[in-house]
């Protein structure tokens, strides 16, 4: 079925793959040693064929055999955090914290990693594999963090959209279908930037009462002002009579200035001598001074804003301004979120092995966040043939599910997507946590009528799916690695720009996997934001940027069952294989931002 990339799409010829880490020892023999050269000297040498464009084999490793590399395959029944680093995994801060807790195919698996056994690597074959296929219906292929994200921006961009044209009171945090055009100069007329007299020629000026403006001027009472002269020229008159040579004339900011005036006066700069009817200047007068001339801004026909904009409180106000009424945007994608697992509760206490559904309330305001529609939470249970009619009936651009991405004996997403036919993009990401999320592109049985195939224009072709983990902090990885960027193409964004930060102390990292790590903001030893002191980071001054420069601190309950972490956070660091050192530049994923809602129903990030 021709539906979205492949991850093959995503990956350029001749890219080298990130180098397989290795952990920090937790024993000091020879023979482990000796196994961990061999195991070094292995992956570099599968890391050099990498670069140089050779294919690699694909296929589940032996059981006795480690991954071999990022793009590893996921072997059915894997766990999310199942333990491959030869070290436990601390937290950057004071108090030395184990993160990274193995993850069970159950939601909220045990707190403890047990010790992981050195690494094993096959012996390179002697010829080269035939090249490895994209991922289809059924096949199970993991794949870096990188070209997950970059599947998912391009899956989005794929899809094309059309814009419908709806009030400017009702585009706030729509993204603009159209480039925004200016219909008049701004501003269409010159006009006075500040209270005080327009003036021609050389001063002192005779005050004069304004001549041929309509409109207020006629209207408005003569009242007296400071100099016991009338109002002037106000905002909102029609064109007043040229002004003579040597002449003065109250006006008002916003007001037209007369033809002949060649400056503007402002009043705390004048002195009105009211026995003389004179006006003299306290500082110099400059031509054009205080004057906003026609078309300062923009003319008509510039292009103020490109497709692809969010609309902002700022936009709406341009547009006005530029003479719209309305605006042509593209709709928000909808979503629907399915929410799975009979152990999950909806209110009260944990109790007799169920659990509180915590992704239930978050997951939707964080795809409000991210510029969607979402539509309450549908809660499935355990149950393979809620789960296949939900997904088949679906007339959203994307479902969002949580839970049931692994291989367990309730685990139903991956046979019903085999099922129903579904095209299997992404299965299993190179991430921790969040390692078994997914992305499918389901099939519409009667393509006639969703926004899907609106979007789309192809018959057949369904909403995409993103499988998110059930353990909390693995679930947000998902959400910002898979769904994040999906969103950002079907609302007709482009894909987020990223931004690198130093982080402070040194972060442990997964021997193959990047690592996804709660952070906060902060400079010298103050974070950014007040509210996050005390919630789990270190806020001492110790090694590190120091000096008052901005820098991440990573949080101390970064487990992938765990959200105190991602709940103080400002944002997630992502750790290369291997981890970094204090001091390291690291790429930042902001978290949306729900903080934004009220004044934007969730599209600001």
């Amino acid at each position: 079925m021709g539906g979205g990339p492949s991850a093959a799409d995503v990956h350029p010829p001749g890219d080298s793959s990130p180098a397989i880490g290795h952990g920090r020892g937790v024993g000091s023999s020879s023979a482990w040693a000796a196994e961990e050269d061999r195991a070094v000297e292995q992956a570099l040498a599968l890391v050099g064929r990498r670069s140089s464009g050779e294919p690699q084999p694909m296929g589940r490793p032996h059981a006795t055999e480690q991954p071999r590399s990022m793009d590893r395959p996921c072997p059915a029944g894997d766990s999310e955090e199942a333990p491959r680093s030869p070290s436990p995994d601390h937290s950057a801060d004071t108090a030395p914290v184990r993160h990274d807790r193995h993850e069970c195919e159950h939601r909220y698996g045990p707190e403890h990693e047990p010790l992981p056994q050195p690494p094993h690597l096959p012996d390179l074959p002697t010829s080269p594999p035939p090249p490895p296929s994209p991922p289809t219906r059924g096949h199970r292929h993991s794949v870096s963090w990188e070209e997950a994200r970059a599947l998912a921006v391009r899956c989005g961009r794929a899809v094309a959209v059309r814009g419908g044209t709806i009030p400017l009171d009702g585009a706030l945090g729509h993204v603009l279908a159209e480039p925004l055009v200016a219909f008049t100069d701004l501003p269409s007329f010159d006009t006075s930037a500040m209270d005080g007299w327009v003036v021609s020629g050389p001063g002192p000026w005779k005050i004069r009462e304004p001549a041929g403006a309509g409109n207020k001027a006629e209207t408005v009472t003569k009242k007296s002002t400071g100099s016991g002269r009338g109002m002037g020229i106000l905002a909102g008159q029609s064109a007043p009579a040229a002004l003579a040579d040597g002449d003065a004339v109250r006006i008002a900011t916003g007001a037209r200035i007369p033809a002949d005036a060649n400056a503007v006066i402002r009043s705390e700069h004048a002195h009105v001598d009211e026995t003389r009817g004179l006006l003299h200047a306290q500082q110099r007068v400059l031509p054009g001074q205080d004057i906003r001339p026609r078309g300062q801004e923009c003319r008509a026909g510039d292009q103020l804003m490109p497709a692809g904009t969010l609309v902002t409180p700022a936009v709406l106000g341009l547009a006005a301004a530029a003479g719209y009424d309305a605006l042509a945007v593209v709709p928000r994608p909808r979503v629907d979120v399915l929410v799975l697992g009979d152990e999950l509760l909806t209110g009260g206490l944990p109790h007799d092995g169920l659990i509180r559904d915590a992704l239930g309330p978050m997951i939707g305001p964080w795809l409000r966040a991210l510029g969607a529609e979402v539509s309450a939470p549908q809660r499935l249970g355990d149950d393979a043939a809620a789960l296949r009619h939900a997904l088949t009936t679906s007339d959203a651009d994307l479902v969002v599910t949580t839970g049931g991405t692994a291989a367990g004996p309730v685990d139903h997403v991956h046979p019903v997507l085999a099922e129903i036919g579904a095209e299997l993009l992404v299965d299993g990401v190179a991430v921790r946590p969040g390692h078994p999320m997914l992305l499918a592109r389901l099939v519409k049985e009667n393509a006639a009528a969703g926004p899907s195939e609106r979007r789309s224009g192809a018959r057949g072709e369904g909403p995409y799916l993103v499988g998110l983990p059930g353990n909390p902090l693995a679930a947000v990885s998902g959400l910002l690695t898979l769904a994040e960027p999906l969103l950002r193409g079907l609302a007709g964004r482009g894909p987020q720009v990223p931004y690198r930060a130093v982080v402070r102390d040194e972060v442990h990292g997964h021997p193959q996997d990047t690592r996804l790590v709660p952070v906060v903001h902060r400079v010298g030893g103050a974070a950014v934001r007040p509210e996050s002191n005390g919630n789990g980071c270190d806020g001492g001054s110790g090694t590190g940027t120091g000096g008052g420069a901005e820098h991440v601190v990573p949080l101390r309950y970064s487990g992938p069952a765990m959200l105190r972490g991602i709940a103080a956070a400002d944002g997630l660091a992502v750790v290369p294989p291997g981890g970094v050192r204090s001091g390291t530049e690291v790429e930042i994923l902001d978290l949306p931002s729900a903080s934004a809602m009220p004044w934007s129903e969730g599209c600001f990030t």
